[in-house]
Parts: C-alpha cells; sequence; structure tokens
C-alpha cells in the first residue's frame, strides 16, 4: 500500500512540477478540438441506428440506395372560402419547383372552411429548388392563417444548435450560482470554468473519430458531461484548500491532487458502469450515446488531473485571499427528524416502491417522436396537430414489392384501396397519365400514337421495333395492331429513340413527349427501381397502438398473396421494430447496470449487504421516477427509460456512497444515531451541489427545447436526479441504521485490533500513532497537530486540548513516511 501510495505521490508530482507543459498540452488539444468541432457528422434519423435485420432498416437501406424521394409538404389554411381556396391552389401550382398538389371540393380537402394542399416538389427535402419554392409558398400565405407540416425549409439541425446553445448558458448559469452557494473561495469558479470549458471541447472535438455521431448525443451530451463531471473539479479543489491550510501552494497541489486521484477514480466508475451499460443495447443508439458521454467523463478526468492542478497553484493567492464562509446550512434538525422516523419511513419506502413498479410497468411507453408528450412543441408540431384535428390522421406507410408485374400491383392497390381506414393509394399501376390512361395500362399502337400525338405508322414501327428489343416477335410476324405494351415500357423507348434521332417528331409533338416524360420520370424515380416497386398509403390511423398494427398486418396478407418477398416501412413500421427492441434492451440495460454497480461496490465497501442497501435505494428512485408518467396521465419516450435508467442508477449511486462512506468513518468515534445526523451534515453540501446541478440540467433541457426526445429524456433525468437526492437524504440513512448488523455480518473487511480515530483542529496526541496526519507517520509523537488525522492508536490518549506551553506549540507539522 505504501508503495502504492508513493507511486501516485510521485506522479502528482511530476504532473505538479511540470504543470507548465501541460498548459501547452492543453492549449494545443483545444485548438486543433475547435478546429475538429466542424468534422463532426451528425445523423438526424434514430431510426438508422435500428438493427441491420429489422424490417424497417432493410426497408430504409433500400429506398435510401434504390429510390428518390422528393420532398413534400401538406398546407392548411383557415377561415378561406372555396373560392379562395382554389385561387390559392392556382398559384401553388404555377410556383416554380412544384411538381403538383392536390386539392378538390371534397371534404378530404376543403371542411370547417379550412382547406389543405398536398403538395410535391420538383426536388428533395434539402433540395434548393425545394426549399425556394416553399418560401414563395409562404409569401404568398403570409396573410392568411395557415399551418405548414413538411420537413421542406426546415434547417433542424440550426434550429436545435440555437435551443442548446441557451439551453448551455442557461444550465452554466445556474450552476454557476449553486457553485458560487457551495464553494469556499470566489476564486475556485473561474477556475471551474475552464477546466470544464476545455474538459467539453476535448470531447466535442474527438466526436469526430466516429463516423457520425446522433443529433441527440451531440445536442446533450456537453451538458450532460458538465453535470455529471463538474464534481470532480470540486473534489480536488476542496481537498487543495484543506491542504493549502498547512502546506505551501506546490505541496498542497501535490498531496491534493494524490489523494483524489484514487477518490475521482472509484466516484467515476459507477457512472462509467452505467453509461457502458447501454453500448450494449441492441438499439445503436445507446452505443452512440454511451460511448460519447463515456469518452466525456474520460475528458473530465484527464483535465482534472493533468491541467487543474496548475491552475490551483496558479490562483492559490486568490483563493485564499477570497475564501468566504460556508452559505450551506448545517441540517442538524433534519437529521433528527430522520432518526426519529427510522421506523417510518423505510416501510412508507417499501409500500410507495412497489406501487411505483406496479405503475412504471403500465407507463404508456410510446416509440415515435410524433406522439411525445411535450410541454415545448416545436411549430411543426403545432401545425400537424392542427391538421389532424380538423382533416384527421394521415399515417403514410410504404410497401415494397419485386419490380414490374405491374397487374398485381393494380390489384394488390385495389384491394388495399377498398379498406375503410385508407384515405389514399398510390402506385405506378394507378397514376394517372390523364383522364383515361394510367402508367401501367397496356396500350395498342393505336392508343399509344392518340395518347402520344404522332403518327399511328410511326407508332406501329416503334412497337415493332420494341418487340424486337425484348425478343417478341409478334408484332413482326402476327398484326402489329393487336400487340400491346405498357405505358410505362414503351414510352421511355419512344424516348429514346428520339434522343438518338432514329424518330424525328415536330416540335409540338417534341413538347408533348417531353412533358409526358417529366410526369413519368417523376414517376419511376420515386415508385420503381431496378429490383423493387414502392407503392404508397396513407391511413386515418395513428402512428402506433393495436389497430395500426393490425393495418400492417391486413396490408402483409395482401401483398403476399400476389408476391413472395414483402417489406413495410414507414414510421409505423419504425415504430414496432422499436418496440420489439425495447423489450430485450429494457431487461439488458437494467440487469447490466446493477450488475456492474453491485460489483464496484462490493469491492469498494468490501461488504455482501452494503451494495444491496445502497442499489435498493437508488433503483427504487428509477422505478418511482417511471411511476410518475402513469401518475400523470402522460406518455413516456422509451429511449428516455432506457438511457435515464442507466444514468440515474450510475450517476447518482455516488450520492449514496458519500453518504456512507461518511457514516461508516464517523460511526467508528460516535454513537450510531449521531453518525446519522452527522453525516447529513457533512454530506448534504456534497449531495447539494452534485444533485442540484444535475437536477437543474434535466429540467433546463426539458423546458426549453422544442425536439420532442430530447426533451423527454431532460424531464426524466431531472426528475429522477431530484428523487434521488431526497431518497439519499432520507431513507438510505434509516437503512444505514436499521441494516448496521447486516453491513458488519457481512463485511469482509480485514479489521484492525487498533481504533480507527480520526479528528480535526487541534488537539494533544500522547502516544504510538500510525496514520495519515497530513501525510503518512509511524512513530511515537508526543506534541501538538494542528490539522486532520486519520490514525490508529497503539494506546489511546487523545483529546482537543490547549498545549500545556504555548511556546511549545508547533504549526504545520507534517510527517511524512518513505
Amino acid at each position: 500500500m505504501e508503495d502504492k501510495n508513493s507511486a501516485i505521490k510521485n506522479i502528482a508530482r511530476f504532473v505538479v512540477d511540470k504543470r507548465r507543459a501541460f498548459y501547452l498540452l492543453f492549449i494545443i488539444m483545444a485548438l486543433f478540438c475547435i478546429n475538429s468541432i466542424s468534422k463532426v457528422q451528425v445523423n438526424n434519423d434514430i431510426v438508422s441506428y435500428l438493427p441491420n435485420d429489422t424490417e424497417t432498416k432493410r426497408g430504409l437501406d433500400i429506398m435510401e440506395n434504390e429510390f428518390i424521394t422528393y420532398g413534400s409538404a401538406q398546407i392548411m389554411v383557415t377561415n378561406i372560402t372555396y373560392a379562395s381556396a382554389d385561387e390559392i391552389k392556382e398559384y401553388i401550382e404555377q410556383t416554380q419547383g412544384v411538381a403538383g398538389v392536390s386539392f378538390d371540393n371534397t371534404e378530404a380537402h376543403y371542411k370547417d372552411s379550412a382547406a389543405i394542399y398536398t403538395i410535391q416538389f420538383k426536388g428533395g427535402t434539402y433540395d434548393k429548388i425545394s426549399e425556394t419554392a416553399m418560401a414563395n409558398i409562404k409569401a404568398y400565405l403570409s396573410g392568411y392563417d395557415y399551418y405548414v407540416s413538411s420537413s421542406v425549409g426546415q434547417d433542424y439541425t440550426k434550429i436545435l444548435n440555437e435551443e442548446m446553445s441557451q439551453i448551455l448558458l442557461v444550465a452554466s448559469l445556474v450552476i454557476l450560482a449553486v457553485l458560487l452557494l457551495t464553494s469556499r473561495s470566489y476564486a475556485e469558479i473561474p477556475i471551474f470554468l475552464v477546466v470544464f470549458v476545455v474538459a467539453a471541447l476535448l470531447n466535442m472535438g474527438t466526436n469526430y473519430w466516429f463516423d457520425e455521431i446522433s443529433f441527440v448525443t451531440n445536442s446533450i451530451a456537453v451538458v450532460l458531461q458538465l453535470a455529471l463531471a463538474v464534481d470532480y473539479s470540486i473534489i480536488l479543489c476542496h481537498r487543495f484548500m484543506d491542504e493549502l491550510e498547512i502546506h505551501a501552494p506546490r505541496e498542497a497541489a501535490i498531496n491534493a491532487l494524490s489523494k483524489a486521484i484514487v477518490e475521482i477514480s472509484a466516484s467515476s466508475l459507477t457512472t462509467i458502469a452505467g453509461l457502458m451499460a447501454l453500448t450494449l443495447m441492441h438499439f445503436r443508439l445507446g452505443f452512440d450515446m454511451g460511448i460519447v458521454l463515456t469518452k466525456g467523463i474520460v475528458c473530465s478526468m484527464i483535465t482534472v488531473f493533468l491541467l487543474m492542478p496548475g491552475l490551483l497553484m496558479l490562483f492559490s493567492k486568490a483563493i485564499i485571499k477570497t475564501r468566504h464562509r460556508s452559505f450551506v446550512p448545517r441540517i442538524t434538525a433534519w437529521g433528527k427528524l430522520i432518526v426519529k422516523l427510522r421506523y417510518v419511513l423505510p416501510a412508507l419506502f417499501v409500500v410507495v416502491v412497489g406501487f411505483a413498479i406496479v405503475f412504471s410497468g403500465k407507463s404508456d411507453f410510446v416509440f415515435s417522436d410524433e406522439n411525445i408528450d411535450t410541454a415545448n412543441p416545436s411549430i411543426s408540431r403545432i401545425a400537424s396537430d392542427k391538421i389532424e384535428g380538423t382533416f384527421g390522421k394521415s399515417n403514410t406507410i410504404a410497401v415494397l414489392v419485386p419490380t414490374e408485374r405491374y397487374e398485381d400491383q393494380r390489384r394488390l392497390i385495389e384491394e388495399v384501396e377498398a379498406l375503410d381506414c385508407v384515405k389514399s393509394a398510390m402506385g405506378l399501376a394507378n397514376i394517372k397519365i390523364d383522364d383515361q390512361h394510367m402508367l401501367a395500362d397496356r396500350l395498342t399502337p393505336r392508343q399509344f400514337a392518340e395518347l402520344a400525338d404522332i403518327e399511328i405508322e410511326m407508332s406501329r414501327l416503334l412497337f415493332q421495333a420494341y418487340g424486337i428489343s425484348v425478343e417478341e416477335y409478334t408484332p413482326i410476324f402476327q398484326n402489329v395492331d393487336e400487340y400491346t405494351v405498357p405505358l410505362i415500357e414503351i414510352f421511355p423507348f419512344l424516348c429514346a429513340q428520339k434522343d438518338a434521332g432514329v424518330i424525328s417528331l415536330n416540335e409540338e409533338q417534341s413538347k408533348t413527349i417531353d412533358e409526358l416524360r417529366e410526369t413519368l420520370e417523376m414517376a419511376v424515380n420515386q415508385l420503381e427501381s431496378e429490383n423493387w416497386s414502392r407503392l404508397v398509403f396513407t391511413a386515418n390511423l395513428p402512428i402506433e397502438g393495436q389497430q395500426t398494427d393490425d393495418f400492417q398486418d391486413e396490408i402483409r396478407q395482401i401483398a403476399l398473396t400476389y408476391f413472395d418477398d414483402v417489406i413495410l416501412v414507414g414510421n409505423s413500421t419504425s415504430a414496432r421494430d422499436l418496440k420489439n427492441s425495447f423489450q430485450s434492451d429494457n431487461r439488458r440495460i437494467t440487469l447490466l447496470t446493477i450488475l456492474f454497480v453491485l460489483l464496484i461496490l462490493l469491492f469498494t465497501f468490501q461488504s455482501g449487504g452494503l451494495p444491496v442497501l445502497l442499489v435498493m435505494t437508488i433503483q427504487g428512485s428509477i422505478w418511482i421516477n417511471f411511476s410518475f408518467p402513469y401518475i400523470t396521465g402522460n406518455n413516456l419516450f422509451f429511449i428516455a427509460y432506457l438511457i435515464i435508467s442507466a444514468i440515474q442508477m450510475g450517476a447518482t449511486i455516488d450520492y449514496a456512497i458519500v453518504i456512507t462512506n461518511r457514516y461508516l468513518e464517523l460511526k467508528q468515534t460516535m454513537d450510531k444515531k449521531l453518525a446519522v445526523i452527522e453525516t447529513l451534515n457533512q454530506s448534504f453540501a456534497t449531495v447539494f451541489t452534485s444533485g442540484a446541478m444535475l437536477t437543474s440540467a434535466g429540467f433546463i433541457i426539458a423546458g426549453l427545447t422544442t425536439e420532442p426526445i430530447i426533451s423527454s429524456i431532460g424531464q426524466a433525468l431531472g426528475r429522477g436526479t431530484l428523487i434521488s437526492i431526497i431518497l439519499v437524504m432520507t431513507v438510505l440513512p434509516q437503512f444505514l441504521l436499521l441494516g448496521d448488523i447486516i453491513i458488519e455480518k457481512t463485511s469482509f473487511k480485514i479489521k484492525s485490533n487498533r481504533p480507527q480515530q480520526k479528528a480535526s483542529g487541534t488537539m494533544w496526541l500522547d502516544g504510538h500513532v500510525k496514520g495519515h496526519v497530513s501525510g503518512y507517520v509511524d512513530a511515537n509523537i508526543k506534541g501538538l497537530v494542528r490539522g486532520e488525522i486519520d490514525v490508529q492508536l497503539a494506546q489511546q490518549n487523545e483529546a482537543p486540548v490547549e498545549p500545556p506551553n504555548k511556546s511549545n506549540e508547533q504549526e504545520g507539522i507534517n510527517h511524512e513516511a518513505e
């Protein structure tokens, strides 16, 4: 043990003595990371983190690689006459960049003096042509009451970054206020700020190591890193201030760092354990968040260990000059109340947790961000709710089937379209070219000549040439006028011949062909690839629920009667896959987090019973936390449950460790009831500081962001941390007091026959002393020690007294065993 302490002391001495080199190193790393932040790729689609074997992921990959998806929008205009609504339709149709608009005088488009337009653009969602068209439409509608539900023209990344900047600013101010309240010196604050900013830059600037990170992780990682890791700075700073009482700044920094390395490392283990459990989720968003936050904890530790000691030395004079009295009150009355209620609250806790387990199991979990209950909805969410309230729900589901076989596609579309809940159906087999023809219709040469406005002889020659190209010789050896070809096949053949100069058309014919070509190309790009055809259905159903699940099953059964391979894709299918993933991830995260934390606590306290008491307290707070959605009638987003379950166990267990360590130390020198009271007094500042920061961070995130996923995570984090604080300051001390005999019986520490004593202040020692007196000693000491002691006494004769002779008083004695 002495060799280990000596090694840590040597490391601390090296860090302090080479502090200028570390200043330079961190300046270089910070500048590098500032430049690297722009290289980080952010993924805005959480569905992409589904396992590769899920139907949704397979379908999304196919659609991304093989299809073009054009931008679309739903716009509702209220308090308008039908005549005015029709004029708006005409303007939208003529707007450059608009491919088409759906609107008529049916109740599906005009109802209760409100008109709804379904618009398709000529470019993708984020293409300039689509964004310009949307901007022009909004400008035209500026005098109307209108609501837009669309991703076109919405820079969600920019909006989210602006929101998170505000959140970080507000959270920083709140955390600054907490630090001022709980600090010992005003000069601590700039040190904390420098350390955190550097640690945050290191974490953000190294995220480019990964191919990409999710927008959820990118948004909240900085705030969570601040709230989770600020404890490390506080621990080292307070150690330094204690050492500064009796040492010069250099020795104080060395001693403080050597002690803090062990303490901070032990504290970080439970937090890292909870975060690493996230990385084992099937839903890979857990891995994304777990690995980035774990890296953030490591960056914070590195910064505290290597940069902060030098800053403490640099600001040592200011720290001494700006010391102030503690603003944190003693809570002796609270401690006495806790002792008095030791037989009541634990029983009440068991009852409450029993109900919480039941209620949390009945929570309404949702798996689509469109269904999350949020107090601060975005403008787009408000628009969608308004549209849904007037015209009903519009749930879009895409069905991928093998390409061609247009007759089977037509029958499939007709059968699904006949279902009561279906509002619209679209596929190549039912897209109209004009009032009489659809893309999948089989046409004769005469019908095609009339449609394309070309001569009949040219049409016959075209059909014969097509037959030869596909090795069908019917039009050559039999009557060509009876030969039929699907319009979707013969028309591209005509365009190819025109482009090659084989067929000559006049200007009017060329214009007609070009208009038909644009319609056909847009349809084909969206609905057909080399291997797959895409059918799109819109239903008046919610995104998730049993009725929606039954509808998906019915579509699948109908499609399988025509095709062997069928893939469903949409918000409803992704919600269903996420639900299936959640069921296994929930068990995995809960069990692994508890197991990891139990093992760490087992080796920390060397007791079998004590870890169970601590984990039971925090797990109880988790169950209580997630019973609130059921009690309040709100839903709960599944990601918030998984992530906060792990973070709450891994991070807030530290509060329980602080309480437990103090109690185990104090009960050696005083009555157990008094030890509980004093434990709460000594631990309150630490628990309040860390807990207030994490609680504030959670509630600030929930209140200021319009992104429902991030809001739900913040709300669960703030509420869960607050519940954990309450339980560790009430129920846990009672568990320790009542379960003391269990703690002792299950301990496997090697016990010393010498009593362990701790004290601070001015005292007189007379006897053989072995332990720490601002350093390690093993000697016969007879004299005055001013400072703190943690020693074993061979002959106990210690009492805080005045020295017998003032002239013999020694100040700042420091004995260090080599």
